[in-house]
């Protein structure tokens, strides 16, 4: 097997990929960027990669934190990444043959994973942008996540945000956060979510 194209974020042409995206649509990008490797490699070890189950990648852009998950020894079959711009979804299919790329949206995984709804992950890697919608609905949309979940798992968020972009929900996850990654533009630090006690307990015994 071919080994996946290796790329970085100070790629140029990737740099000029991401902002010329951005320009057209800077609410669905959140940044004008690819995110630092630095940044990405705080996501992926905050990430429960070691719970046995494939991992869902859902805003992957051009492939840093699919990189570093690669690089961390994670086998390409178990990823799945979303991404919804056609374009960056076509450079992911290509530097990343072994891994499942999805064009797709991440907001509806019941459509998007149509054809596995049943299908649980042990990490869900997140760098959708959400702060423009009201927190009722980042609440409702993590709940949703962490039915997705096996006992164990977390979720693991990308934001430039200084205050949790989502609030815990009593009995189903509890938030931390990473220390600032200041080597990213702009700083930013990455936001851990984490299964409540109920949760894992409620998840377990429908498995």
């Amino acid at each position: 097997m071919a080994s996946p194209q290796k790329t970085t974020s100070a790629d140029g042409g990737d740099w000029a990929k991401f902002f010329g995206t951005w320009v057209r649509h800077p609410l669905k990008m959140g940044a004008v960027a690819p995110s630092s490797r630095s940044y990405c490699s705080m996501m992926v070890d905050n990430a429960t990669t070691e719970v046995n189950g494939p991992i869902l990648e859902l805003g992957p852009g051009l492939g840093v934190v699919t990189r570093v998950l690669l690089d961390k020894g994670i086998a390409p079959e178990r990823i799945t990444s979303i991404e919804y711009d056609p374009d960056f979804a076509d450079v992911l299919k290509r530097r990343f043959p072994s891994v499942n790329v999805i064009q797709g949206d991440g907001f509806d995984l019941g459509k998007t994973l149509a054809d596995r709804p049943t299908e649980k992950f042990a990490a869900i890697l997140f760098a959708i942008p959400i702060l423009n919608f009201p927190q009722e609905r980042r609440q409702a949309l993590f709940k949703a996540y962490f039915s997705r979940l096996v006992p164990g798992g977390n979720l693991t968020q990308l934001s430039y945000s200084w205050t949790p972009p989502v609030k815990p929900v009593p009995g189903v996850f509890s938030v931390s956060s990473s220390p600032i990654v200041w080597d990213n533009i702009p700083p930013a630090r990455v936001w851990i979510y984490s299964q409540d006690p109920p949760q894992r307990a409620a998840i377990a015994g429908t498995a």
